[in-house]
């Protein structure tokens, strides 16, 4: 006999329709599953075969053959195991035949519970598009699934459960659409930050108009401590951007039934040792997303950024510019989403101290400049905003009065967001930093005045057509947060006092 049903698969950060055919015919006993499987799908004969047994069904001494189509796609992982398992049962008649418009995804274990598995949502996602109607899934991922929409979830506990609920003896309760719970408020905020009014400024501009920013200063001076701050200033994800987010994240594993979904922007900080396969992304047999992906809608922060290798740095550059990351192997092409906020921190030079009042660098000038010289030109061109964080005084550590929150900075950084988001209609770029050549002429326009200005520095400077661009762009967030309708001199000014590091221009 045989029997056909719905199951689901991943392919990069997107999930496929798979289906799952099961055909007992007779001849010597053999269990063979076809569909090019990986080593994790294949084992699933096993599982399926200890799972039936320990659930009191019986297995059909039979040739029995499991087909998952499309057989020209890779089939990955352990999603399998659920589908094939009601696929045997119901082909040897021991459950009634499922829903057409149902699909089955889970893990088993021996004795039949059914264990979560990895990317939940992106499969959801494309289940609700592929028309389906009805999803069994583990219970441990039945809230991320129901973040999909328009479909019945229902949470598998273990084959007991779901066998009871198909031939209708125990029906199994739906699961609710899974809803955010207000944060707890425990997030690093400004307010425990002394001094750096310069820095807190520069951080509220790239917050506001999704800049890359990059700090320079001495050990102790507070680059980090600001940086993990940043995400408590940034503007909340729409449904769309937490979603996106959140499919990442489920493909790698990093979502459960306590956090089915990111609520809050990603805040990414790897380590200087990090592989460029680790930051785009890679691997065998099918490539996997990487620390920018991860990042995606959200805050990549590289602490000690000439101590990345050169490699990992470079592997930046096109992402930067086209908000995705395209990894080529062998086995084929996976394009994954990279539209983040590059935040940077570094030190004058390989001790730290240049430029420090105290005197303590013992750095030669050639060793300052080997040490800086791992930062391209191409990748520094793409960073909208350089801040110096200065060495902090006595007088501003020991004040006791607390700075500005990290809400009051929000308020007006929301502020300037829902005034690009007017400017641009919902069809738009989202912010600032990715405004096109056609925003950029119609949003960006500069009086006599201004293109003074503009051409003074372009000159002296030495700019390129890059960084042109991108002053305007943090001209025009500087308007933004100053409520102006359009860009004046002093916005261009400030812009432009951000472009270079005083470090970097040696």
């Amino acid at each position: 006999m045989l029997c056909k049903l719905n199951s689901l698969g991943l392919h990069g950060v997107t999930g496929y329709l798979v289906a799952a055919e099961c055909d007992l015919s007779g001849g010597l006993p053999n269990f063979d599953i076809v569909g090019l499987p990986d080593a994790a799908v294949r084992e699933a004969r096993e599982r399926v075969r200890a799972a039936v047994k320990n659930c009191g069904f019986t297995f059909p001494v039979s040739r029995i053959t499991v087909n998952l189509a499309p057989a020209d796609r890779k089939k990955a992982g352990t999603v399998y195991d659920l589908p094939i398992l009601v696929g045997i049962l119901c082909a040897g008649g021991q459950l009634p035949a499922p829903p057409a418009d149902a699909a089955f995804v889970g893990e088993l274990s021996l004795s039949g519970e059914v264990r979560p598995v990895a990317g939940m949502l992106p499969m959801a996602l494309a289940a609700r598009a592929a028309g389906l109607r009805t999803l069994f899934v583990p219970a441990d991922s039945a809230p991320e699934a129901t973040l999909a929409g328009g479909m019945t979830v229902y949470p598998v506990e273990d084959v007991q459960a779901l066998t009871a609920h198909l031939r209708g003896e125990r029906p199994l309760p739906p699961a609710p659409v899974w809803r955010p719970e207000p944060e707890n408020g425990d997030a690093p905020d400004f307010a425990d930050v002394k001094g750096q009014e310069q820095v807190k400024r520069c951080l509220e501009i790239a917050a506001a108009g999704g800049h890359n920013l990059a700090m320079v200063g001495p050990p102790g001076s507070g680059k980090s401590m600001l940086a993990r701050r940043l995400p408590s200033i940034l503007p909340d994800m729409t449904r769309r951007e937490a979603l996106e987010a959140t499919a990442v994240h489920s493909v790698m594993g990093l979502t459960g039934r306590e956090r089915p979904m990111l609520t809050l922007r990603p805040f990414r900080a790897p380590h200087h040792t990090i592989s460029a396969m680790g930051m785009a992304g890679g691997g065998a047999p099918a490539p996997r997303p990487g620390e920018i992906s991860l990042a995606h809608n959200g805050v990549l922060f590289l602490d000690e950024l000439p101590e990345f290798h050169k490699d990992v740095l470079e592997a930046l550059r096109q992402p930067l510019e086209d908000g995705r990351v395209q990894i080529s192997r062998a086995s084929g092409t996976e394009v994954f989403p990279s539209r983040f906020m590059l935040v940077c921190a570094m030190n004058p030079c390989k001790c730290g101290w240049y430029g420090h009042p105290s005197g303590r660098c013992r750095c030669s000038p050639g060793e300052v400049e080997k040490y800086l010289g791992k930062l391209s030109g191409p990748l520094l061109d793409r960073i909208d905003l350089y801040v110096e964080v200065p060495p902090l005084e006595y007088e501003a550590l020991s004040r006791k009065s607390a700075g500005e929150s990290s809400a009051e900075i929000k308020r007006r950084v929301d502020a300037a967001r829902r005034r690009q988001t007017e400017r641009f209609g919902p069809d738009g770029p989202d912010c600032n930093a990715r405004m096109g050549p056609a925003e950029l002429e119609r949003c960006c326009a500069l009086d006599g005045d201004c293109r003074a200005v503009m051409k003074g520095a372009y000159e002296r400077m030495g700019l390129t057509a890059r960084s042109y661009d991108r002053i305007l762009r943090v001209a025009r967030t500087i308007a933004d947060l100053e409520g102006s309708p359009g860009i004046r001199v002093h916005h261009l000014a400030e812009a432009i006092q951000y472009r270079e590091s005083g470090y970097l221009r040696r």
